[in-house]
């Protein structure tokens, strides 16, 4: 039976109903298919509201033709793909400065309205953004679980870690879950020809419809090369001077072309971690994407492709981590940052966890067994910041929690699937 027919319980769920108790406007952003709209209209966030989406073009010739009677209804109104109408949002503007009554607005966008320059000024102190992740393994496994990164960040010493229990699986099976990505429907449709028509669909409609709402993109064939060469280039240093050469485009116009895929949330740009914030600024940022199933698919890679660990590309296991990292971080109040970390010397550590004061260096292997030079990155990144990170995580494809030297423990991927 294909599992996508079940609603599945999001991580998000309660953080969101609480902001609807807080806030006038809550806005809920995301990549297209997400699940967004699932999430604000089932279930107790959707009782007692009006919902209407501009999807429908109805409703967006309203909105379009004259948003403040469109607004009128003084029920709590939630309105899909606000992205579509943005004059709405003065609109919007005008009631909640009457009126700053908790949950009036639930807004959802599949672009990053804080990017969109018409739109991040209109609800300035009026809104609170969260951002709904593809699905979480947990989530796609039943359970509305954030993972155990809030607890390792809460231990107090490396020997704190050793104490969960061990997971039945290490990591073996990640290639698998990095194929199926978090979008729902090609997540749990368990067929590798559904999810490779439904990537096929979803390209489709991300060029010819989406993109458009956004800007006008005069060479669609051009936009499509950039994505299939950023998704070749998972977990590497984003050399945009490289990308256009490949491409074949203008500097100018890839730098357009990747805010553009950024603003719609297709790829995530990790920045690298100074202890100085101006130079977080200039430093070389990582390529991870969105969902690595789509990156997957626009990469040329499938089951019957690539069928192994072994010559699946690591960055993709990177991203895999960084995915449920991300849906985590969501959740958490006030927000951490994630950040890599490497130097002139080319040392690195895949993930730093930033929460206040606390850093949490996380490297990532995929192989069953672990070497002490596989924590060299890890010790040089403890040695720089002694009190701040006490120590790091080594995620590896086994099943033994161990400590592999003095302040770095060894953990299963396993725990981190959930």
């Amino acid at each position: 039976m294909n599992r996508s027919t079940r609603i599945l319980p999001r991580i998000l769920e309660p953080v969101l109903a609480t902001a609807l108790e807080r806030f006038p406007v809550v806005v809920v952003t995301g990549a297209r298919q997400t699940g967004k709209t699932t999430l604000v209209g089932s279930g107790a966030i959707a009782a007692g509201r009006v919902f209407r989406s501009l999807d429908d073009y109805d409703v967006l010739e309203q909105a379009h033709r004259d948003a403040q009677t469109f607004l009128q209804n003084g029920d709590p109104l939630t309105l899909d793909e606000v992205q579509r109408a943005p004059e709405v949002l003065l609109a919007i503007k005008r009631d909640v400065d009457r009126s700053r009554r908790p949950g009036r607005f639930l807004l959802t966008g599949s672009a990053n309205l804080l990017m969109m320059r018409r739109v991040s000024e209109s609800l300035a102190g009026r809104a609170i953004y969260l951002t709904l992740c593809p699905m979480s393994e947990a989530e796609k496994a039943g359970r509305a679980t954030p993972g155990p990164w809030s607890d390792w960040l809460d231990a107090a010493d490396e020997r704190s870690l050793q104490r969960p229990a061990v997971p039945e699986t290490g990591g073996e099976g990640w290639a698998s879950r990095v194929l199926e990505g978090g979008y729902p429907v090609p997540a749990l449709a368990g067929e590798e020809e559904i999810r490779a028509q439904w990537f096929d669909g979803y390209v489709r409609t991300y060029l010819e419809r989406d993109i458009q709402d956004l800007a006008s993109i005069s060479s669609l064939a051009d936009f499509r090369r950039l994505m299939r060469l950023a998704a070749l280039r998972v977990g590497q240093m984003l050399n945009q001077s490289d990308l256009a050469r490949d491409a074949a485009i203008p500097l100018a116009t890839a730098h357009r072309y990747l805010k553009l895929m950024e603003t719609s949330f297709q790829i995530v740009r990790l920045p690298a971690y100074a202890i100085s914030r101006t130079k977080r600024l200039v430093k070389t940022p990582k390529l991870y994407w969105t969902d690595t199933g789509l990156a997957a698919h626009l990469a040329g890679l499938s089951a019957h492709g690539i069928p192994t660990e072994a010559e699946m590309p690591g960055g993709l296991l990177e991203n895999l981590v960084l995915m449920q990292m991300l849906a985590w971080r969501e959740t958490v109040v006030p927000r951490p940052e994630i950040h890599y970390w490497r130097t002139h010397g080319g040392v690195d550590v895949d993930f730093v966890i930033e929460s206040g004061r606390r850093l949490l260096p996380i490297e990532v292997k995929s192989s069953h067994r672990v070497r002490l030079d596989d924590a060299k990155g890890l010790e040089a990144f403890l040695e720089d910041h002694p009190k701040a990170a006490p120590f790091g995580v080594l995620l590896y494809g086994g099943t033994e929690v161990m400590r592999l030297t003095g302040r770095i423990v060894a953990m299963p991927l396993g725990g981190v699937w959930g």
